[in-house]
């Protein structure tokens, strides 16, 4: 006699990811079939739509299925997907995953050309968490994110907050779907899309650091990743800038610490001392400042930017050593060093130069590498509205009346310093991103120039224009450079 099968119990429905408005977003329409989206006081035009299109697009107030357009077969479905790829240009929608009515995650877009897929992996892969993925709470709910990720997941459902913590270690596909627990494959394929996730190559060496990504991906340590991720823009959602976030919460803190007590040794005397007074040094000091609006009637000339690059940046002299872990054995690899104006930790000089320019006399507007070693310029081919959304960035960032003239880019080769240090290394980036910016300053300065530091950059709009991965290399600093409005020009020195 065979032995009865055990009966199994319901299928478990499948689940549906729907996108939908944010809460603070209405859609309005015109007579004539123009859709606008208007938030926090704000308007985005999203172009013209059909009456049918238009009656469809209500549906995103509280969610449309993927599914039921993503294929985009039939002019109606490629009019909503267009509508939806606009709306997620402006950071304006999420996706829901869902069984039923009840969500399990809520997903946030954080760059701008987020579109979800929902390929799902095989039995045989084994998956593992990623290394850079982290829960926190915001608010009152728990986030799931990853500075490598498009999007944040929001937990609904706490159940998956137990199969995260399983996947720690690497775990099959069909070992999860066995779980009482298993979210659905439809939940790991969005995980997989972000990197939160990452499948586990037994046949890669170097364990599941090696397995992860690429050799510069390696070289990361997580809180470097994130901090470069959430300083800048590009890749995060999150507000930045001069917001006054705590105006309500607290008085702002005064310019001048309060004094400590104790008896005061007062210096004022002896900084007045003559020398001191004249110092062409402590004069450059004095007359240096932020520049943001330029004469465009007298733009920056050729050979001043030739001449401020040379005092500021230009390899200086090269040598190789080779790497001695202090026993004095000098048995490591052979490493090249440079020394250029500036100071840089561990002489790495990992900061790269790349000068978006507007209005240079002699130089053709476009996007340019400076390659310090030969002291010349690189045009990079670039996307118009790239390099103007690159200007008009700053230009806002600034609060500037128009652009500048030329907008420095300092980028650094990650690797460069990442290979050396552990647990510093991008704060060494930043230290030495200071110093540079403080030698453009005072170079500008002391050729009658203008320039001004810009606290923001989009390392997802400085990859895409140069094709570089967003970990290899990318933007930690901006300076703006032109001839200011109230300069004259000046003669340049004989060469």
């Amino acid at each position: 006699m065979r032995t009865p099968k055990k009966k199994r119990g319901p299928k478990t429905a499948a689940a549906v990811l729907s996108v939908r408005l944010n809460d603070r977003v209405t859609l309005e329409a015109d007579a004539d079939g123009r859709i606008k989206a208007t938030f926090d006081g704000y308007s985005v035009q999203l172009g013209n739509f059909s009456a049918a299109a238009v009656k469809r697009a209500q549906g995103l107030r509280t969610g449309l299925p993927l599914a039921s357009f993503a294929s985009a077969s039939k002019p109606l479905d490629q009019e909503i997907e267009l509508l939806v790829r606009r709306l997620g240009q402006s950071g304006l929608v999420e996706y829901r995953l869902a069984r039923g009515d009840k969500d399990m995650v809520v997903i946030e877009p954080q760059q701008a050309d987020y579109w979800p897929n929902l390929t799902k992996p095989g039995n045989a892969d084994s998956v593992a968490l990623s290394r850079f993925a982290y829960l926190r709470r915001r608010g009152n709910d728990v986030v799931l994110e990853s500075p490598r990720a498009g999007a944040l997941f929001r937990i609904c459902d706490p159940t998956i907050s137990s199969e995260l913590v399983a996947l720690s270690t690497p775990q099959k596909i069909g070992t999860l779907r066995r779980r009482d627990d298993f979210a659905g494959l439809e939940l790991l394929a969005l995980l997989l899309d972000c990197q939160i996730l990452f499948k586990v190559d037994p046949a890669v060496g170097n364990g599941l650091r090696g397995n992860e990504g690429d050799e510069n991906l390696v070289l990361w340590d997580f809180h470097d990743l994130l901090f470069h991720v959430h300083s800048t823009e590009g890749r995060q959602a999150n507000p930045l800038g001069g917001r006054y976030p705590y105006v309500d919460v607290i008085a702002p803190p005064p310019a001048v610490r309060p004094h400590w007590r104790g008896a005061t040794i007062d210096l004022q005397e002896l900084a007045r001392a003559p020398a001191a007074a004249s110092s062409p040094f402590t004069k450059l000091l004095r007359e240096r400042h932020s520049e943001r609006d330029f004469d465009d009637q007298d733009p920056i000339r050729l050979a001043e930017l030739a001449q401020l690059l040379d005092s500021v940046a230009r390899v200086r002299s090269k040598w190789t050593s080779p790497l001695d872990f202090g026993d004095g054995g000098g048995d490591g690899p052979d490493i090249d060093y440079t020394t250029r104006p500036y100071p840089s930790a561990g002489s790495a000089y990992e900061l790269e130069l790349y000068l978006a320019v507007a209005n240079c006399e002699g130089l053709e507007p476009g996007f340019y590498h400076y390659d310090a070693d030969r002291h010349a310029m690189v045009p990079l081919k670039v996307r118009a509205q790239e390099l103007d959304a690159m200007f008009a960035g700053a230009e806002y960032a600034m609060d500037a009346l128009a652009s500048p003239q030329i907008l420095i880019t300092i980028a650094a080769r990650f690797n460069r310093i990442n290979w050396k240090y552990s647990a510093i290394a991008y704060s060494l980036i930043l230290k030495n991103v200071g110093v540079l910016l403080q030698t453009l300053y005072l170079a500008a300065t002391d050729m009658g120039l203008g320039g001004c530091a810009v606290g923001t950059n989009n390392i997802d709009l400085f990859a895409r224009m140069t094709g570089l991965p967003f970990h290899v290399e990318g933007p930690v600093g901006l300076f703006a450079l032109g001839r200011g409005q109230a300069e004259a020009p000046r003669e340049l020195p004989p060469a």
